[in-house]
């Protein structure tokens, strides 16, 4: 049985984990970290220096940046000292007009920038921002979590500094006062609390809805969702459950990796895997008009189990985000599917014998691929669980013990990958 005060926790823990972001989060946590290296300077920088780990330049190389019909970390720098607000948070771009976009090319013209690569670090989530204006300078850092400011300074006085809290591989980021979730309890958690505890859950609902609207009223990066709905897809999906599963979560993401201003709720960080978590267990729902109550613990589910998987894995890896989203949504499915924590618990071993290795080759347009192929095994996996079927112990990573074939799975994220994830780096910026 869980305990009230772990409910609580539970609690809380969602709700620091699943929020509003606008753009993709790694760009968005560098504006975020040059607005308030920009609010500590107390002025205009001439200069800004900045220096990032892989995952994170990896991350924000090729995405759209909101409101700005551009791709990449120089218009997110520039905006982020031009316009930024810090109190914001993973909204810090949401006031930018026109006229800002126009101040902040003139900006990067001007050489004001340096962008470069942080070494000798083991933070996979690592944020060195520098704010410089005549002979006074800002010094702010994030690690280990998107919004985390870890360290300000103004010329060279510190003004804070956190203690790292790590889980000892580098690539951790839950601090040591978060309460570890093994999926039993996730289960019981979302299955159990009273619903009033969790009804703020919908918020994802709502947002991730209004993303995937306004993506199918225009034409977004790949336009993966319109190619699934389109004639061809349609002869070949038919117009199903499955179809508007996959159709539902790719639009949110078409729209949002190709910069459109509009909040998603993210999980962990990342926008595209509080969309995967949220979109196909919605989808599903509507189409088969569950009652509310169901869809809330469903979604909770889903949500829940990516935070479980995020806090073995970090929050960065080698590991593309829609394989632990996926897994949630699977679990949320199988749920609404009428599915009991045994199948539950099927539904993450199924996933885990399927997408695991997933490369994360950067934030960009074609995540809205990745994710249709996450959603895809995902709705597979639910129908194998909800039919007894499940990849055993004897192949594989998958355990018996699902909190075992979890981490098995994380493993190879966190620490087997790691050198994909420097040649991953190295091709692109190669090219």
């Amino acid at each position: 049985m869980i305990s009230q005060s772990e409910k609580e926790q539970i609690v809380s823990l969602i709700k620091k984990e699943v929020v509003p972001a606008i753009g993709c989060t790694e760009p968005v946590a560098v504006s975020l970290c040059v607005a308030r290296a920009t609010e500590v300077l107390g002025k205009q920088p001439e200069k800004i220096k900045v220096y990032l780990s892989a995952n994170v330049l990896k991350n924000a190389m090729g995405v759209g940046i909101p409101g700005t019909g551009m791709v990449g970390l120089p218009i997110a720098v520039a905006l982020g000292a031009l316009t930024g607000k810090s109190e914001y948070g993973l909204q810090v771009l949401k006031d930018v007009r026109p006229e800002d976009v126009e101040r902040g090319k003139r900006y990067i013209s001007e050489k004001r920038l340096d962008i470069a690569l942080k070494k000798g670090i083991t933070d996979s989530l690592y944020i060195e921002v520098h704010c410089i204006a005549g002979e006074d300078e800002a010094e702010v850092i994030i690690r280990g979590a998107h919004t985390n400011f870890s360290y300000m300074a103004k010329n060279g006085e510190t003004l804070y500094n956190e203690a790292r809290k790590e889980n000892g591989d580098g690539n951790g980021d839950a601090g040591k006062d978060e309460i570890p979730l093994s999926f039993a309890k996730v289960y019981e958690f979302a299955t159990t609390v009273p619903l009033d505890d969790i009804r703020f859950i919908l918020q994802a609902a709502e947002l991730n809805r209004a993303a995937a609207k306004l993506s199918n009223e225009g034409n977004y990066g790949h336009n993966v969702a319109k190619t699934v709905t389109g004639t061809l897809g349609k002869k070949i999906f038919g117009d199903s459950l499955f179809s508007h599963m996959m159709s539902y979560t790719a639009a949110a993401c078409d729209a949002r990796m190709d910069g459109a201003m509009i909040p998603v709720m993210s999980n962990s960080g990342s926008g595209n895997q509080g969309i995967t978590a949220t979109l196909p267990v919605l989808s599903y729902a509507e189409d088969t008009n569950c009652p509310e109550d169901k869809l809330i613990r469903a979604l909770t589910l889903s949500h829940l189990t990516v935070v479980c998987i995020k806090q073995k894995l970090g929050r960065l890896s080698a590991l593309c985000g829609c394989v632990a989203a996926a897994t949630g949504a699977s679990c949320g499915i199988t749920y609404l599917m009428g599915g009991n924590y045994r199948q539950a618990t099927f539904a993450v071993k199924n996933m885990a014998g399927n997408i695991t290795g997933m490369i994360c080759d950067g934030a960009k347009p074609s995540c809205a691929l990745k994710i249709s192929s996450g959603v895809s095994t995902a709705v597979l996996s639910a129908i194998m669980a909800m039919e007894h079927k499940v990849v055993s112990s004897l192949e594989g990573i998958v355990d018996d013990d699902v909190d075992k074939t979890i981490e098995n799975l994380t493993s190879i994220g966190a620490i087997g990958m790691r050198e994909t994830d420097e040649l991953v780096l190295k091709i692109m910026t190669s090219k």
